[in-house]
């Protein structure tokens, strides 16, 4: 039985994509290979391999007692670029952060990213190519899956919105990457559709742009709703009643809101970054900017044939990044590279 501890602070912060990618891993590992894999939590005892999800100091540190943490295994889950439009730091701290973040991938005898395009980037950075794998996200089918024509319904009645009503649906924290500035604007734009936005500041004050979101926030338009940080089974709710999820974001590494829609069986929107192209191809409705997004608005909501092309190819991405295939590659992943 191979000894795995995981290292990782994401679930003391709320509502970010991170944490559950984690809680969404640990659980599929003690579900399947509860007899392979003796998995614990922030302990600093012995083991085979040392799982680092989150950045802390105090993993830092950990990884010089390399005897004790065995096989040191890095999870890539943002960048540098990636956090620019996320938390307002002070430009000099910042830069010493981004440097830390790279010393730490560099203290890993293994990394995994989420999305291989990332993997040319930690090269640049100074990172062998040779010690990085991709692994794709995934989420639980559990929580998110597709309801009934009656349960949306019901949903649907439960949260406020009539039968007819055409909701939108956006999800991530509330900061500028997220592309904010273009949903309120569609949402300004079309009185006649229902915007939602799932998520909330999950850092607070320290958030990109907190002041100028929070005034909207407070007193958003009549057909933009904020639901702030809720449960990820109120989540899939919100996905299932949506004609349409739109992630308007312009950084991004592999969202987990993404595979939440899939599995939902919701038809995706996203503003079309090169880094997508890897990963989900032409699984999405393609925008590049709040023009095109109006359009594709347009279009898809005078021809609901288009919406269910792209539901379609949503239920078929699922399939893809399912629990059960990539619980597979990461058993493989920890077997072989512990024999390496």
């Amino acid at each position: 039985m191979l000894k795995i501890n995981m290292f990782s602070s994401a679930d003391k912060i709320k509502g970010q994509g991170v944490g559950s990618a984690y809680n969404e891993l640990v659980k599929m590992l003690n579900k399947h290979f509860s007899t392979q894999f003796d998995i614990k939590i922030n302990k600093f005892t012995k083991s085979d391999i040392s799982h680092y999800h989150t950045v802390d100091p105090t993993f830092y540190i950990s990884t010089f007692f390399k005897k004790r943490r065995g096989l040191r295994i890095g999870y890539v889950h943002f960048l540098p670029e990636t956090l620019e439009g996320s938390i307002d730091i002070f430009s000099p701290f910042q830069k010493i952060f981004d440097a830390y973040l790279i010393s730490f991938y560099k203290r890993m005898d293994q990394l995994v990213v989420v999305n291989p395009s990332f993997i040319p980037k930690l090269a640049k950075a100074g990172i062998k190519t040779e010690k990085v794998t991709y692994i794709p996200n995934f989420v639980s089918n559990e929580i998110f899956f597709e309801e009934t024509a009656e349960e949306k319904k019901e949903a649907r009645q439960q949260f406020g919105f009539n039968v007819s009503d055409l909701i939108v649906l956006g999800a991530g924290q509330i900061q500028q990457r997220k592309g904010l500035d273009d949903f309120i604007q569609l949402a300004n734009d079309n009185p006649n559709i229902q915007f939602v936005w799932a998520g909330g500041f999950s850092f607070g004050k320290i958030t990109d742009g907190y002041d100028r979101y929070k005034k909207v926030y407070d007193n958003p338009p009549k057909n933009l709703r904020f639901t702030g940080i809720i449960s990820r089974s109120e989540l899939a709710k919100y996905y299932n009643i949506a004609d349409v999820f739109l992630l308007p974001s312009f950084n991004e590494l592999f969202p987990m809101c993404i595979l939440e829609a899939f599995n939902t069986g919701t038809p995706v929107m996203l503003r079309d970054l090169d880094l997508y192209h890897a990963i989900i191809e032409d699984d999405y409705i393609k925008t590049r900017d709040i023009k095109e997004m109006q359009e594709a608005l347009d279009s898809i909501f005078s021809d609901k044939d288009k919406l269910i092309k792209y539901k379609e190819k949503s239920q078929k991405a699922a399939v893809f990044y399912s629990e059960e295939n990539v619980a597979k590659i990461w058993f493989d992943y920890y077997s072989q590279s512990i024999k390496k």
